[in-house]
């Protein structure tokens, strides 16, 4: 969260760097302020059009968007074959850093290649336009270069984190009806090879039958994997033997490209669905200008996972299409040792790094020492991203590792957003530690109260603290989400019903405007947690831990977290008949949970409890359970059934 007693004043003003492009930039404002629909025009060009659109925007079936109605294009073609046939395919696109240690450079020619060879595979497999693609893989190549081959064959593809378990992959499978996975034998995790086409065969397995017709499996770690056969082929054995010729064909701007899965307040997770031309319009535009990204001189590097849109936007398709040469890490910041990101950023000269608060968080635990003994003069734009950064560690961030000369882009945005909407750029706009600052040019974004009343007219003056109240965002933007797959009603009332008679999309998240109407995004305001910059529904975790039998009821909240952010604190009540074994009872619901979820979904804290603090309709009071889990003075407790509960709830705890 960020820290709302921070002194708005503090605030760091445009690198003398930049200072050169500040104007042109700053014309970014006044051109997008002027005539929206034109400066989107104008961003929608910097790509190839195989056919130019006859519309800007469609909001006629608002909340449902079009963008560049009647334009095709082909995202794959904008990230990779044009870069070649304008003279660049020697430049390198991405420098692979595996785990163990081993290294792979890919040139745009090469890449172009094995996008190809993997678009001509899935062909002959009988993949056909609108079909889609699970992909359930480690960060290696083959990774990026299947969600290519995707947007090459109009293929939408449904990423799933490698993290997650069979139980979360076989959810995702169903409710895409994807006829293909793509994984790999195993992933590498802190030295050791770890299993992953098996946790597919377990995904598929059981009563129901699957629409999975293939399993095409990488190689990795080369550890033995059960094989079913007719259903499961090797990369090596037929992508790789594939024609590395293939003739990118044109979609419709509104053409779904994939399909990205978060977490529901109802438990079950929502199908995100983004379309073809709007997206790639807008990731590529905010990589260009918010990174001040230059090809001829930058390296850069996102350190996100494919299974998140931050992958998606910021690993794939924005930089891509931007002609990057990026580094892509397969494994864990601390493996072998805490040293492992500055090896790599000195290695290769990485120019452009973003991360996430929670991942310089525990940069600072471990100690300025580590990154003070590497050369960290490359680095000349340092990015935070998936949550609120707290001025603490903007300011380390910004002393240690930019070593006070680099600006610090803090962006907000979502996978609903698709692409960076609030953020500060480069040389342009003074930032702030911890703030969000202003949205970005052709966006617009509002603070307002529970009436929908904009807030920036009240700002006091004479005040650092300014006003709260929730973000919402009152106009449509390019790389907007197009609904919830397989569900329009969902879409409306999960995004748009808060604010219905305006017309405003709200997510949740709750905004601070200063004294100066500056933005500091304060984070959730509903039953999503952010743990380490992965959103995470409290619905989720409590199903997981019903699951077990010992538990009869459970409640979960996201509490304040020094690393992560949030960390997840739950409350069981047992069965009857089931003993409190203690220690060994909790350690078994964590197991449970990152077993039915993923390790990131494993509680901080579990309190077994006697009771829950529940209103006379029976809706569980998170809000003074968040209170308890933080140490805070209990809130209003006059709603209760029964007010003593906590009690018993702050013995237990205590």
């Amino acid at each position: 969260m960020t820290d709302s007693t921070a002194d708005p004043r503090d605030s760091y003003p445009p690198t003398a760097e930049f200072a050169a492009a500040a104007n042109a930039d700053t014309a970014l404002y006044d051109r997008a302020a002027a005539d929206r629909e034109e400066f989107w025009a104008e961003q929608a060009g910097r790509l190839h059009w195989h056919q130019p659109w006859t519309r800007v925007l469609d909001w006629d079936d608002a909340p449902v968007a079009r963008w560049f109605t009647g334009g095709k294009l082909n995202v794959a073609y904008n990230c990779v074959d044009r870069h070649v046939l304008d003279g660049h395919g020697d430049q390198v696109a991405i420098r692979w850093e595996g785990e163990p240690g081993d290294s792979r450079d890919l040139t745009y020619a090469q890449l172009l290649a094995e996008v190809s060879q993997a678009a001509n595979y899935f062909t002959e497999l009988g993949l056909v336009p609108g079909d889609r693609v699970a992909i359930y893989m480690p960060m290696v190549p083959e990774a990026i270069v299947a969600m290519l081959a995707c947007a090459r064959l109009g293929l939408t593809h449904s990423v799933v984190f490698a993290g997650f378990s069979p139980t979360a992959l076989r959810q995702r499978v169903d409710d895409a009806q994807a006829r293909l996975v793509v994984t790999t034998d195993g992933q590498w995790r802190r030295g050791k090879p770890a299993p992953l086409k098996e946790a597919v065969d377990e995904a598929l397995a059981g009563d129901e039958p699957s629409s999975v017709e293939h399993v095409l499996v990488v190689r990795r770690t080369g550890i033995e994997v059960p094989w079913t056969a007719g259903r499961d082929l090797w990369w090596d054995e037929t992508v790789a033997h594939a024609s590395a010729e293939h003739e990118a064909q044109p979609f419709d701007a509104e053409h779904p490209l994939f399909i990205l899965y978060t977490s529901g307040t109802t438990g079950k997770p929502k199908g995100i669905l983004h379309t073809s031309g709007g997206y790639l319009t807008q990731a590529s535009y905010t990589h260009h200008y918010v990174f001040d990204h230059q090809p001829e001189r930058d390296v850069y590097w996102c350190t996100a996972d494919i299974g998140w849109v931050t992958g998606h936007s910021y690993i794939v398709y924005g930089p891509l299409s931007n002609r990057v040469t990026e580094v892509v890490y397969e494994g864990t910041p601390n493996f072998p040792d805490e040293h492992r990101h500055w090896q790599i950023v000195e290695k290769y000269g990485v120019t452009i790094y973003y991360t996430a608060p929670t991942l310089v968080r525990t940069f600072m635990k471990w100690g300025r020492e580590i990154p003070d003994a590497h050369d960290l003069s490359s680095l000349r734009v340092l990015g935070s991203v998936g949550e609120p950064i707290n001025p603490e560690a903007w300011r380390w961030y910004r002393e240690v590792i930019g070593a006070n000369r680099t600006p610090i882009v803090d962006t907000w945005w979502q996978t609903e957003t698709g692409a960076i909407m609030i953020s500060p750029l480069p040389g342009v706009t003074a930032a702030k530690p911890g703030a969000a600052m202003t949205p970005l040019p052709g966006i617009s974004a509002k603070v307002v109260d529970e009436e929908g009343k904009d807030l920036a007219a009240v700002v006091p003056a004479d005040t650092d603290s300014g006003v709260v109240g929730y973000l919402v965002l009152d106009q449509p933007w390019p790389s907007m989400l197009r609904g919830i797959w397989g569900d329009p009603d969902r879409y409306r009332s999960t995004y748009w019903e808060r604010f219905a008679d305006q017309g405003w999309y709200f997510a949740g998240d709750g905004a601070r405007l200063d004294a100066d109407s500056d933005l500091w995004v304060l984070g959730r305001v509903d039953d999503v947690m952010n743990v380490s910059g992965h959103r995470i529904s409290t619905a989720e975790v409590e199903s997981a831990l019903v699951g077990h039998s010992g538990v009869a009821e459970a409640a979960v909240v996201g509490a304040a977290d020094a690393t992560t952010g949030q960390g997840i604190v739950a409350f069981v009540i047992l069965t009857g008949g089931t003993a409190n074994t203690g220690k060994a009872l909790v350690d078994e619901l964590k197991a449970e949970v990152a077993r039915e979820i993923s390790p990131i979904a494993r509680p901080r804290e579990i309190h077994v409890v006697p009771e829950l603090p529940k209103t006379r309709s029976g809706k569980i009071m998170r809000r003074l359970l968040r209170d308890v889990a933080e140490g805070r003075e209990l809130g209003d407790t006059s709603t209760l059934v029964d007010p003593t509960v906590f009690e018993a709830i702050r013995a237990e705890k205590n």
